[in-house]
């Protein structure tokens, strides 16, 4: 490692693969900045991206995240992320994936950030953690992201997208690939979305959403039982995870103090 990196990077080696979350939360917790950078391998960042988002948090200290316009490095005229939006069926999906960047020129408040190039305020990290945790260790990969932007909102922080910070996204999956990924991470994703809205939501919403969470999940699970019934192995881990889930839900809902319109 050269003599300039050495000065400023500290890398904290780990024996096994503890995963996204509980690898992020070690790291934040060797910091002590105003704000904290997460940000994927296969990202790059121009130059000013991170200037851009200090600048607009330090104007705007009610904003807790905030995130650029992250395009695909492949094809930087296509959009991969402009931040996150959830549906009324509680699915999260990239804002702007795969349109013409041309389209996303207006900066604005969004749902939450992507994990790929996330930037957040110590203040809101340290108001919305759970029990010392900022990212839930038990999403061992995936959706961690929506989670902690679904936790976020509720207790009260808002989320940005600004237009002029740029990222570059390589994306380390493709289209297709889903049934190549290990079958432990399938069903982290699978399971990881039900453990969020347990955690996250509250009676009246989930009577508000149910209209429109039924036919998805009657059809989701269908597939998964006609085509990878193996993923719904995942339902072990929800139910040995049980107590803390529930410990989670009742800290968040005591704060609650905005509760999200899905």
């Amino acid at each position: 490692m050269g003599e300039v990196l050495q000065d400023k990077l500290l890398v904290i080696p780990n024996e096994e693969n503890t995963g996204f979350a509980p690898g992020h939360n070690q790291a934040i917790a060797a910091t002590n900045s105003e704000y904290v950078l997460v940000l994927n391998p296969d990202v790059t960042l121009d130059p000013r991206y991170i200037e851009i988002l200090v600048t607009y948090l330090e104007e705007n200290p009610e904003v807790g995240s905030a995130t650029g316009k992250l395009l695909l490095k492949s094809n930087p005229e296509v959009v991969d992320s402009t931040g996150l939006v959830m549906n009324k069926a509680c699915r999260a999906f990239d804002r702007g994936a795969g349109e013409p960047a041309s389209l996303w020129s207006e900066s604005g408040l969004v749902f939450g950030v992507s994990g790929a190039a996330a930037f957040y305020s110590r203040k809101m990290i340290e108001d919305i953690s759970i029990d010392g945790e900022f990212f839930d260790s038990d999403f061992f990969a995936y959706k961690e992201d929506v989670d902690v932007a679904w936790r976020a909102h509720i207790l009260g922080w808002q989320s940005y997208y600004h237009a002029e910070a740029i990222g570059y996204h390589a994306r380390g999956w493709k289209k297709g690939g889903r049934h190549r990924q290990p079958l432990f991470i399938r069903r982290a994703s699978y399971i990881n979305r039900y453990k969020m809205m347990y955690k996250n939501g509250d009676r009246r919403r989930w009577f508000l959403s149910l209209f429109h969470m039924i036919p998805y999940e009657v059809a989701s699970n269908a597939y998964f039982i006609l085509r990878e019934p193996k993923v719904l192995g995942a339902w072990k881990s929800f139910g040995k995870e049980f107590k803390r889930l529930k410990s989670k839900r009742k800290a968040i809902l005591a704060k609650n103090r905005f509760p999200i319109n899905l």
